[in-house]
């Protein structure tokens, strides 16, 4: 069954992606062609051509002798892609052979880049010509390597359906130059030298060789690919996969051309067979990229009635590159630009794709082709270093055997894998040298214009997060202490200083210190995106989850007390925290108040000390018993009578403070207010629990498991619930909600591995949202990895019930975001009701700007903290109506990110800020006893939930309550359909006395109320 989807999916997707090879096609393909050979007819023969059509090229890349007569080309024939049908969509475009006379080069123009001069001269003036003609021309590069410069020719009509269409002129040369002065052991750049003595040049040479025998090597390719359907099919697919993942499609790894170049070689040792479909072959393909050991001894093609490639040639290669491949008929490494790290980093794809295969739903098709494996969100930590106008970069010269950039990309990943050690799983560095709007002929100081990315994959975050490593040398003094270890070792060390909530900059600090202190480089020249929404999570310059560690010694001291209670019927047998700070959830997990102790003196005066405070649930079980009462109102009643006395028991043997209420009992101890809630297992059988405290039960404990196997997993979920709440989507999108969601990234990583830094980990949960197909799957977060095929059965017949009437009414479905657990097969505990399928659309709408805005901040050179503020400021112009409240009202002022203020739309109401309550307490609220200033805390006191309440209960069939309540100061309204009927207005639904009356009901709290769009009208 699985098998079949996936079959029915490759099918769908190569329809999409396949070129249609029209008549049509053909003949705007011929045209384009047709209008570049006519350029080019008109060029005169025998043009004297110097160095000044390319001044800037010619001297960056030291090239001397370099004047020779235009001669029209040998030949010109398309080839790549579009020969052998293997184009995939939307990046349409055909690659043109030109191919270099003879007449225009002399024996020795292999040395001192005098071919690749020419080379370039020669498509300078093509380029001159055709803007004579109606296409349009630019520059770039073949594989990012510059001193190859290619055009790109646009045509003057676009084809409809092939937007971007382009040729891709390519010069090739035949028998140009003798093979043995190109081989990797010659030097044939005369000023690269080492102590005198001259040094092999083997990527040079293989520039050059590449010219000489691309035309062979892609015919070979299409005889292989001729009339093969299946085999060009698994090579459109391994295209889509690769380019989904950018950092092994690039310059240093893989291209469309070394796929086709595997595939042929896989085809000629019967690895693949003309009966294998192309899933078959894409997987077979995989296999042996992550798995072959013949990697290691290099890729040799063999053909009948053809010499194999001698040994000592075999060492050669082996030796001057990391990867070959080669062909008896072209005697060059196909694969010379392939770095080492590329490689790895390739294999590591190859192999997380075979995991997709293995273990995922329908065989991975959702994570292998259409999931986007970039930068951003794979790495852990990415760098950006902006390297303009960085002369260090060439200061050897721009190209000597190989280009400055990739040497400066091998200098800057050497360092890093020295400085992070172990610390580090991967580090890909990768320099883009865009040449789009530049022109080569003025050489390559523009070409440094992208930032230079590294991305950081982290080993663990043990590892990542260690605050001592041994060495460097005692002669580096600024960081070497002597240290004594555990194991009696004396040793050199390095301390990274550091508390334990900021130990995720740790990588940063070291990066920074060996990129600073080893390159001519500024602070401001590198950008580490690690910690750039910290400022979402903290009170003033503190993160409070820094003061985890008291309320978790505070719960411990409460639950020993607890099961110590002798005097009442039942024993506590355990205790449970419920409250998300216990398990690293909570935003802003209480800070330790003051007056919330047990016992002692009446503290001094703080000059901000809150007058609220937030109760932190614990759910208390009972010993065992068969004499509960059978009635619901009698089992409610049963626990306050328990809880009461417990209270008492606490006041009377330790001296602790407890008020209570009827549903629960509030006990201060150690600078917090513990609210205990008593659950029993007849519970859960006697009723279905309105307030869901046997789902709250199971879902604290599957959540704090979790925290445990990931240390990263509760900062994510912050960044995504103070995401959720500065959004206003509050009342749509619960904490649980959220901790599921976030939960399922880690536990369902694949493609990627499970993420180990906090805004990698807040964009796959940005992505999920915004990506995943909510209307049509059910959303499955097993925690303990314990779900049963009978459980995933029920899950699946649960989640069709509820969308049984959609094809009626799409509008007619319950749970749009079906969450399902262990514990809720059915999605009733946190999104049974919200978001509903409006408000769902709108969160994925939010999450997918915010994903783009994000994608843009990590990987472009944006350093200003305002465009990372954008992440969680929303915009209020999106709502109908807008109520803004005062701010030194709300009962955590310090929480409000950004102010808001309104300049448009009718203001229809303004209020004065009420005196009653105040959210710090004045040195008159602090006179009287410790209990006294104890009455005067406000426990559980949130004006705006309250607020939100009473509208959401008037007005429920008028507007809908946007809000934040982690501490936003602006609610949204968005109207329902209005009456249009006359009666109707005269019962007071007119839009603006609704929105008066809002701020009625806000007395003292709402500031002010603005109206930016009038309802719709409904008949």
């Amino acid at each position: 069954m699985e098998s079949d989807s996936m079959d029915l999916k490759v099918r769908e997707l190569l329809k999409e992606v396949t070129l249609d090879y029209s008549p049509t096609l053909s003949k705007h393909v011929n045209d384009t062609v047709s209008a570049i050979k006519d350029a080019i007819d008109k060029i005169p023969d025998d043009l004297k051509l110097t160095a000044d059509e390319a001044p800037g090229f010619v001297r960056d890349i030291g090239a001397d002798k370099v004047e020779f007569k235009f001669k029209k080309p040998t030949s010109i024939e398309i080839g790549g892609s579009y020969a052998i049908q293997c184009i995939v969509k939307p990046d349409i475009n055909v690659d043109l052979f030109i191919q270099l006379p003879k007449e225009c080069f002399h024996e020795k123009d292999y040395l001192n880049y005098r071919y690749h001069a020419k080379r370039c001269l020669y498509l300078s003036i093509i380029k001159k010509y055709l803007k004579f003609s109606s296409v349009k021309v630019e520059w770039s590069t073949l594989q990012n390597e510059a001193r190859k410069p290619v055009l790109l020719v646009y045509p003057a009509m676009e084809l409809v359906g092939l937007p971007g269409f382009f040729v891709r002129i390519i010069p090739t040369t035949n028998s140009l130059f003798t093979i043995k002065k190109l081989n990797l052991k010659r030097s044939n750049i005369r000023a690269l030298t080492h102590g005198g003595i001259p040094q092999a040049t083997p990527k040079y040479n293989s520039s050059i060789l590449e010219d000489m025998f691309l035309e062979d090597t892609s015919e070979l390719i299409k005889k292989t690919f001729l009339g093969w359907k299946e085999l060009g099919e698994a090579s459109i697919l391994l295209k889509v996969w690769a380019r989904q993942r950018s950092s092994i499609y690039v310059h240093d790894c893989l291209n469309g051309f070394l796929i086709s170049v595997i595939l042929s070689y896989l085809a000629s040792q019967n690895k693949i067979a003309n009966s294998m479909r192309a899933m078959q072959i894409f997987r077979v393909t995989l296999n042996f990229i992550a798995t072959a050991k013949i990697w290691n001894n290099g890729l040799y093609f063999r053909r009948e009635g053809q010499k194999g490639i001698p040994q000592e040639e075999r060492v050669s290669h082996k030796e001057a590159f990391p990867i070959v491949i080669c062909d008896p008929s072209a005697p060059f490494n196909m694969s010379f630009r392939i770095s080492r790290i590329g490689f790895v980093q390739l294999q590591d794809e190859a192999a997380l794709t075979r995991k997709c295969i293995e273990k995922c739903r329908d065989g991975g098709f959702e994570e292998i082709f259409m999931t986007k494996v970039d930068y951003a969100a794979k790495y852990d930590y990415c760098i950006r270093l902006d390297l303009k106008g960085k002369s260090e970069v060439h200061a050897s010269g721009y190209c000597l055997d190989d280009e400055c950039w990739r040497l400066y990309e091998q200098k800057v990943h050497s360092l890093l894998n020295q400085g992070l050690n172990n610390r580090a799983k991967l580090i890909r560095v990768t320099w883009r040298n865009a040449l789009s709007e530049c022109s080569i002929e003025n050489g390559f100081s523009i070409l440094d214009r992208e930032p230079l990315l590294v991305g950081v994959s982290v080993s663990s975050m043990e590892n990542a997060f260690r605050v001592v490593d041994i060495g460097p040398n005692a002669e580096n003094k600024e960081k070497a202490e002597l240290r004594r270890f555990k194991d009696g070792t004396i040793a050199e060390s390095t301390v990274w200083e550091s508390e334990h909530w900021n130990r995720h900059l740790i990588l940063k600090r070291i990066s920074e210190y060996v990129l600073l202190r080893h390159l001519s480089l500024s602070k401001e020249n590198i950008v580490h995106i690690v910690d750039q929404l910290d400022f979402s999570l903290l009170h003033g310059v503190r993160d409070p989850i820094s003061f985890s560690g008291s309320l978790l010694e505070a719960l411990e001291v409460l639950s020993k007390r607890l099961r110590l209670i002798q005097d009442i019927p039942l024993k506590v047998s355990s205790v449970q925290p419920l409250d998300p700070a216990f398990r690293f959830t909570s935003v802003f997990p209480p800070e330790p108040h003051p007056l919330a102790i047990d016992k002692g003196d009446v503290p001094r005066l703080q000059k901000l000390m809150p007058s609220c405070i937030q109760p932190l649930e614990v759910m208390i079980q009972l010993e065992g018993s068969g004499n509960w009462p059978m009635d619901d109102i009698a089992i409610e009643k049963t626990k306050t009578a328990f809880l009461l006395k417990i209270g008492e028991s606490l006041q009377n043997s330790w001296g602790m403070t407890c008020t209570a209420t009827e549903d629960d009992v509030d006990v201060f101890m150690s600078g917090y207010v513990f609210r205990l809630k008593i659950w029993h297992e007849r519970g859960l059988s006697l009723l279905k629990r309105e307030d869901g405290s046997d789902q709250f039960k199971w879902h604290s404990s599957m959540i704090n498991g979790l925290q445990g196997r990931y240390p990263l997993y509760g900062p994510v979920v912050r960044i995504a619930k103070r995401w959720v709440a500065s959004h206003l989507f509050s009342s749509c999108l619960g904490e649980e909600a959220v901790e599921l969601l976030v939960a399922h990234i880690f536990l369902k990583p694949l493609p990627f591995n499970a993420p180990c830094s906090r805004i990698t980990g807040f964009l796959r949960f940005l992505r999920l949202l915004s990506e995943y197909d909510w209307t049509f799957s059910a959303l499955v977060v097993d925690i303990n990895e314990d779900l049963s095929p009978k459980d995933e059965k029920e899950i699946s017949n649960n989640f069709m019930l509820t969308r049984k009437g959609y094809e009626e009414n799409k509008q007619n479905i319950s749970a749009a975001m079906f969450l399902a657990t262990a514990y809720d097969k059915a999605s009733e505990a946190w999104t049974r009701f919200s978001p509903n399928i409006s408000e769902l659309k709108r969160l994925v709408a939010y999450a997918r700007s915010s994903a783009n805005l994000l994608n843009q901040l990590i990987l472009q050179d944006q350093i200003d903290s305002y465009k990372w503020e954008c992440l969680l400021r929303t915009p209020l112009n999106n709502y109908d109506a807008v109520i803004l409240l005062h701010r030194d009202r709300l009962p955590y002022p310090q929480r409000l990110l950004f102010p808001s203020e309104l300049n448009q739309g009718k203001h229809v109401a303004r209020g004065n800020a009420s005196k009653v309550f105040q959210p710090f307490m004045s040195p008159v609220d602090f006179k009287g006893s410790l209990e006294e200033l104890k009455n005067k805390l406000l426990v559980n006191f949130d004006p705006l939930r309250f607020f939100v309440g009473d509208l959401e209960k008037e007005f429920s069939n008028m507007f809908k309550v946007w809000y934040d309540s982690l501490g936003g100061d602006a609610i949204g309204i968005t109207w329902d359909r209005f009456s249009s009927k006359k009666r109707g207005r005269e019962e007071g639904e007119d839009p603006v006395d609704v929105l008066k009356s809002v701020g009625q009901f806000g007395k003292g709290f709402v500031r002010s109320v603005y109206s930016l769009k009038s309802p719709r009208l409904m008949n």
